[in-house]
């Protein structure tokens, strides 16, 4: 293990997340000079001061250790990088939580900031709306930068990486980039990031003309693209009572939840791969079923909505869980079991893969499809042979294996942590503890019963509160990434 060149990456990291809360410092500043110079205002400056000039010290200082070290980033430091970087970015990330006010504790301030990164929308904050613009704006900026991966802007902006590029973004995000050079990557993360700047600026146009002010209608544009559901309202999309509004960012987090290479074929145009693309389709078919099904469900429940109301919340409620975004327009916890688990099976697949969704993405979930059924088939016909596509390319065996393991160890992690989550929280009942698990470990957010669409996690212990912080670094990365530090081999010198 190379540790100079690890550092050395981290520190730079650390200085590019420190430049940008400098520049929300600047933001606070114009916020606090033209509206009614609060106190609260002014402590918001200096709450992002302070975590600025704590971020860039602290990278300045990793930077000047691994000075010495080569440009080049192998495999193993790539991974220890990724999984590495998740840790100190949600450290450094929730300064500002701790410096302004009302301000929370350090573990409930990691618990937010790795909510943001994450883009999983979990919330401890009792009263977002008592906090200061610019703190809930950077609490929307480290979903935006999370959303599209840290690491894909950091390789679209830096050059220095050489080697390590396909590493750190493969280990990051969950792209196919298995025909791709180093080169082609970095114009990918320049393609992917425009894609992604273009799609945010048009859903804000949008919601600014809906009626939202400029200060939301950037908030959560940049909350849907990221599928992070952070509001800066207590009552998120609820507070506006738009349909509208619920129309419009619905059509968004369907967007946001489709693989952004597909964004790419179609800008590069590459029809021919995007007629041969299945996840989306099957996606789109899926949310289709699922949307029905609720609407169906909730009409004839006690719950009064009607046919329109129930089609309205069911078209929001199931679009804002399958995307993982996390968004509230209504208490979807007062529904029929049915309509809940079927909920609950939309946080498990969650979007596409190459999205800014969470959840197993439905490749795998296909993939899995598939694959058991050639098992089934060869069980009594050894001899037949499969050939497993999907959008129209044969994967290698080995991604069989991974797809199979990958599942195996999401409902392994999960029930440990359920057992967990029980042991320190008993007063919970268990579709909360299951809400706990599956709202962070999927990075959705809000889950069911006490951490439902209009409760939060403030009530939870500290040591509830790190596990599921861990579970949320878990999920985004995909598992590997993170629990692969835990390795002894990872480290031995070479």
């Amino acid at each position: 293990m190379k540790v100079g060149i690890v550092a050395k990456t981290l520190g730079v990291l650390s200085v590019l997340i420190g430049a940008i809360m400098a520049l929300l410092m600047f933001y606070a500043w114009v916020e606090w000079k033209v509206g009614e110079q609060t106190a609260e205002e002014w402590e918001a400056v200096l709450a992002l001061g302070y975590s600025a000039a704590i971020s860039i010290g602290v990278g300045a200082l990793q930077v000047l250790g691994g000075a010495r070290s080569q440009n080049k980033i192998m495999r193993r430091e790539g991974i220890v990088i990724v999984g590495l970087s998740w840790v100190q970015v949600g450290m450094l990330g929730g300064l500002p939580y701790i410096f302004s006010h009302p301000g929370l504790d350090p573990i409930a301030a990691f618990f937010e900031s790795v909510s943001g990164f994450t883009t999983t929308g979990s919330s401890v904050m009792t009263d977002i709306e008592a906090y200061p613009r610019a703190i809930l704006m950077w609490r929307s900026v480290t979903q935006w930068l999370g959303g599209i991966g840290i690491l894909v802007v950091f390789v679209a902006v830096l050059s220095f990486l050489g080697a390590g590029t396909k590493s750190l973004v493969s280990q990051e995000s969950s792209l196919n980039l298995s025909d791709s050079g180093t080169s082609r990557i970095k114009d990918l993360a320049w393609v992917l990031l425009k894609v992604y700047v273009v799609l945010t600026s048009v859903c804000g146009l949008g919601l600014w003309l809906l009626g939202m002010s400029p200060f939301e209608a950037i908030c959560h544009s940049m909350t849907t693209m990221a599928t992070g559901g952070f509001s800066p309202k207590n009552a998120s999309i609820a507070h506006y009572q738009s349909v509208g509004i619920e129309i419009w960012l619905g059509i968004f987090m369907f967007l946001a939840s489709l693989g952004f290479t597909l964004y790419v074929f179609i800008a590069r145009g590459r029809w021919k791969r995007v007629r041969a693309e299945e996840e989306a389709k099957y996606y789109a078919l899926l949310l289709t079923c699922v949307f029905l099904l609720v609407a169906w469900n909730v009409w004839h429940s006690d719950l009064g909505l009607g046919w329109a109301g129930a089609l309205r919340s069911a078209f929001f409620n199931v679009l804002s869980i399958s995307s993982t975004t996390g968004f509230g327009s209504g208490d979807y916890d007062q529904w029929p079991l049915f309509s809940k688990m079927l909920l609950a099976m939309l946080m498990f697949i969650g979007g596409c893969a190459g999205s800014t969704a969470g959840g197993v993405k439905m490749n795998r979930v296909i993939l899995f499809k598939r694959i058991a059924l050639r098992e089934l088939v060869q069980s009594f016909r050894p001899s037949q042979v499969f050939r497993i596509k999907l959008n129209g390319v044969a994967p290698d065996e080995r991604v069989f294996v991974t797809t199979s393991f990958f599942i195996a160890l999401c409902f392994a992690i999960c029930g440990a942590a359920m057992l967990l989550v029980s042991l320190f929280e008993p007063q919970l009942d268990s579709l909360s503890v299951l809400g706990c698990v599956f709202g962070t470990t999927f990075n959705i957010g809000p889950g069911f019963a006490a951490v439902g669409p209009t409760d939060n996690y403030s009530f939870l212990g500290s040591d509830t509160l790190v596990l599921l912080s861990f579970l949320m670094i878990l999920g985004r990365l995909e598992f590997f990434a993170l629990l692969v530090l835990f390795v002894p081999s990872l480290w031995k010198r070479y």
